[in-house]
């Protein structure tokens, strides 16, 4: 009954793919071009040149060849895709989705069928219609480039492409809709590999950490080596057919407590920390890398992993938590700051407006110009703390936190534990945030329990952030 709901609102993309696109305003319609003689105006390819490639595609997808034979024309085609420039590339996306995508009229008689069944007999029985409809070329030609060496990464390539196509070209949603489809099979974390990463690892694929770190970013390899000490672990999720390329990794220091700040991790002056005292795992850095995979969601499975890994590799260790930044506290302050404000209490507000000079959110913003000289009793600190927290435990959208970063480590059934001030005095820190970073802790014992919570649209929250969020 899931999947089967779930496939038929991938039929309203596949369908239009299915059925056609006009075309923009310098392009006459994909079946106008391939009868056509000519080329017009601002095309890509002439006609002859776009019926050639539409056979060098139908051959690909052929279902009388093997898929090894079938992997072989794909390869060509991915080699001339690699020199393509980007209005041919659209040419060939294009004719994927005109000319392979599935029978529109085969695809609604099965919906039609689905949403008629009366029993439960029924409704299995046009299920399997459905799924045997939505089976089209274009499938079958998208698999094919995934068999030569290259190909899962030729197409997570190119399906990061078309994300970031500007939202009013809206002809290449159904290619983007089949393929995130796919991979939500093909990578599954049942077919990815857990991978310890350090300073002895290949040069190509430290190179990598360098160049995918999302969060914070890695300034030479004397940083890297740093993050990549004794006291530190990193681990990434590799698939079998990109096996020099970590999906997403994460960093993490093993400390004797909470980590409050992001400069000792950082300092590459430091020692290590000793890890026969440590009791703690803070995860300080999770990097997706393929842009390709949105909204393919394997973060949740990998710090599970990590957890089973590092409990089995440190007995002692106790706490699991992240020190994670707050990417749209500033945005929301400076937009929603007014009305949290004005639910401090007199006293709170007297004393605002006396060192900011009022009691609204772009007076507090410019009297955080230098968060880190703030004492802890200073009222714009408090107030700055204040509104952190209700923003972190309190705001909401559909249900769900309004923090990116929240959503991501709450919906794995952490908990919003503590705020840290000046923990990030970066300019990327400042500029987020105001130099404020969070703790979101892992209880292991708790976890589907705060997701319970979380389900009611309840942010889970320690007693500290509660207090703070009472002002």
């Amino acid at each position: 009954m899931g999947w089967a709901a779930e496939w038929i609102e991938q039929t309203k993309l596949w369908v239009r793919g299915a059925e056609g696109e006009k075309g923009d305003s310098q392009h006459r319609p994909l079946a106008q071009r391939l009868e056509a003689t000519l080329r017009r105006g601002q095309e890509a390819l002439s006609p002859r040149e776009l019926r050639r490639l539409l056979q060098d595609m139908q051959q690909v997808a052929d279902t009388a060849l093997s898929d090894v034979e079938g992997g072989r024309h794909a390869q060509v085609l991915m080699d001339w895709y690699g020199k393509a420039e980007a209005p041919v590339r659209k040419d060939f996306w294009l004719l994927a989705i005109e000319k392979f995508g599935p029978d529109a009229k085969a695809l609604q008689a099965a919906r039609e069928r689905y949403d008629k069944a009366g029993s439960d007999v029924e409704r299995s029985e046009a299920e399997m219609s459905l799924r045997r409809a939505l089976v089209s070329s274009r499938t079958r030609l998208l698999q094919r480039f995934a068999q030569p060496k290259g190909g899962m990464g030729f197409l997570v390539d190119m399906r990061a492409e078309l994300l970031a196509l500007p939202k009013a070209e809206q002809h290449y949603v159904a290619l983007d809709a089949e393929l995130e489809h796919l991979f939500s099979s093909w990578f599954d974390v049942a077919l990815l590999e857990l991978k310890s990463l350090n300073w002895d690892s290949p040069a190509s694929l430290l190179e990598k950490l360098i160049q995918y770190e999302a969060v914070h970013d890695i300034r030479s390899w004397a940083d890297l080596k740093n993050r990549l000490d004794s006291d530190r672990r990193c681990y990434g999720f590799f698939h079998p057919r990109m096996p020099n390329v970590p999906l997403i990794f994460v960093e993490v220091a093993l400390l004797d407590k909470m980590a409050g700040s992001m400069a000792p991790l950082l300092d590459e002056a430091a020692a290590a920390a000793d890890l026969a005292k440590a009791n703690t795992a803070i995860f300080y850095s999770i990097s997706n890398t393929q842009t390709g995979l949105k909204g393919v969601s394997f973060g949740d499975s990998l710090i599970k992993h990590v957890v089973e890994t590092l409990t089995q590799e440190f007995p002692k260790l106790k706490q699991f938590a992240t020190l994670s930044p707050i990417p749209g506290l500033r945005s929301w302050l400076s937009k929603n700051g007014d009305a949290a404000l004005a639910e401090l209490d007199d006293k709170q507000k007297a004393a605002l407006e006396k060192v900011a000079g009022g009691v609204s959110a772009a007076q507090l913003l410019a009297a955080l110009d230098d968060p880190g000289s703030l004492p802890e009793k200073s009222v714009v600190r408090q107030a700055a703390m204040f509104c952190a927290a209700r923003y972190l435990g309190r705001e909401t959208a559909k249900g769900r936190p309004l923090d990116a970063v929240a959503r991501f480590h709450l919906g794995n059934g952490a908990r919003v534990e503590r705020l840290n001030w000046a923990a990030d005095l970066s300019s990327k820190g400042l500029k987020q945030s105001m130099g404020l970073m969070v703790n979101y802790l892992y209880d292991l014992k708790r976890l589907d329990k705060h997701r319970s919570l979380l389900a009611q649209s309840k942010i889970p929250v320690s007693s500290e952030i509660e207090s703070l969020c009472k002002g």
